[in-house]
C-alpha cells in the first residue's frame, strides 16, 4: 500500500498550516485502558511509521496517554520529524489508573506538562498544544491565559481546545486563536453539531473523537452495510468517508495499535460517498 492519507484532502489550520485531513490518533499504542506500556513496544513504534509512510502528517497525542508513554513512542519511531509532520498534544487531564482521568488546569500545571511535552517529544516548540479538558475549579480564563502565555514565549506554535461548547470557544478567542476543536462526534453522536458548525464557518480545524462508532447504523442490511457492500469497504471505512464528506474542517485521527487496522482506516481517504449514499446515511444517523 503506497501513500493514500493525501486523498483525503487537505485543512490548513491557523497558526499550524496545512495538513492531510486524515491523520492518525495515539492513544492507543499504550496499554489497557490508556494506562502503561503496550504489549509491544517495538510494534507500537512501527505503526507510528507506517502511518507516516502511508502519508499521515497529522499525529494526535496527549501527555496523559499513558500517561507519558504514546508521547516518548512518538519520539522514538519518527524523530527527527519528516518535513511536514505536525504533532497536537494535549494537557489538562491526570490519571491515577486505567481509565481514570482527572481534569487539573492549574496554569503551572499546564506549564510544567507543557515543558514535559516538549522533553518527551524532543522538540523546542510544540506543533499544537489543545487543553484537554478546562478544568472547572480553576478559572477559565487563567487557563486560557497561560497557552497563550506559552505561544507568545514561542514553546507552542498552535493552541487548542477540547471537548468545549461554542461559548467555551468564544471566551478562549479572547486570548489566543484558535487553531483546532477536538469534540467527540460521530454517526451515533452528533451533539457537537452547532460546535462543527461554529468550526466551520471561521476555519478551525474540527477533530472528531470516536470516529468510527456507528452502533446500529452498521448493523447487517443497515445503511453503512449496504454502502460497504457497494464499494467493497467496511463499515469503518464508510463512517470515516461520512465524517470527511461531512465537512472541508473535519480531520478524523482514527487510532489503533495495529498495522493492519491503520491500513483499514486510510484506505477510508480513498472513499467517495456519492450523494444518494451521502444523504441515506446522514438522514438514518439523526433518527
Amino acid at each position: 500500500m503506497t501513500a493514500i492519507a493525501h486523498r483525503s484532502g487537505t485543512i490548513d489550520l491557523p497558526d499550524l498550516g496545512t495538513v492531510n485531513r486524515l491523520g492518525y490518533g495515539a492513544m492507543r499504542i499504550t496499554g489497557k485502558g490508556i494506562w502503561g506500556e503496550p504489549a509491544d513496544r517495538e510494534v507500537a513504534r512501527q505503526v507510528v511509521r507506517r502511518a507516516v509512510e502511508l502519508g499521515v502528517n497529522f499525529i494526535d497525542t496527549a501527555d496523559s496517554y499513558g500517561p507519558n508513554v504514546s508521547e516518548e513512542i512518538i519520539a522514538e519511531a519518527i524523530h527527527p520529524y519528516p518535513e511536514g509532520v505536525k504533532i497536537g498534544t494535549k494537557a489538562g487531564l491526570t490519571r491515577q489508573g486505567p481509565d481514570v482521568w482527572t481534569a487539573v488546569g492549574r496554569p503551572e500545571y499546564l506549564r510544567q506538562q507543557a515543558e514535559l511535552s516538549l522533553r518527551k517529544l524532543r522538540v523546542e516548540r510544540l506543533d499544537l498544544l489543545q487543553l484537554h479538558r478546562i478544568d472547572p475549579k480553576v478559572p477559565a480564563d487563567e487557563q486560557f491565559g497561560v497557552l497563550a502565555d506559552l505561544q507568545s514565549e514561542g514553546k507552542v506554535q498552535a493552541l487548542g481546545l477540547s471537548e468545549v461548547s461554542v461559548d467555551e470557544i468564544k471566551a478562549a478567542q479572547q486570548y489566543f486563536t484558535v487553531s483546532t476543536v477536538q469534540n467527540r462526534y460521530n454517526l451515533t453522536d452528533n451533539a457537537s453539531e452547532d460546535v462543527l458548525d461554529y468550526c466551520e464557518a471561521r476555519g478551525i480545524g474540527f477533530i472528531p473523537w470516536a470516529p468510527i462508532s456507528a452502533g446500529e447504523l452498521a448493523a447487517i442490511g443497515g445503511p453503512l452495510d449496504a454502502a460497504a457492500k457497494q464499494l467493497n469497504a467496511t463499515a469503518s471505512q464508510i463512517a470515516l468517508a461520512w465524517l470527511l464528506r461531512r465537512s472541508p474542517v473535519m480531520l478524523p485521527i482514527p487510532g489503533t495499535g495495529s498495522i493492519q487496522h491503520l491500513e483499514e482506516n486510510l484506505a477510508a481517504a480513498e472513499l467517495e460517498l456519492d450523494d444518494a449514499t451521502f444523504e441515506e446515511i446522514s438522514a438514518a444517523a439523526k433518527r
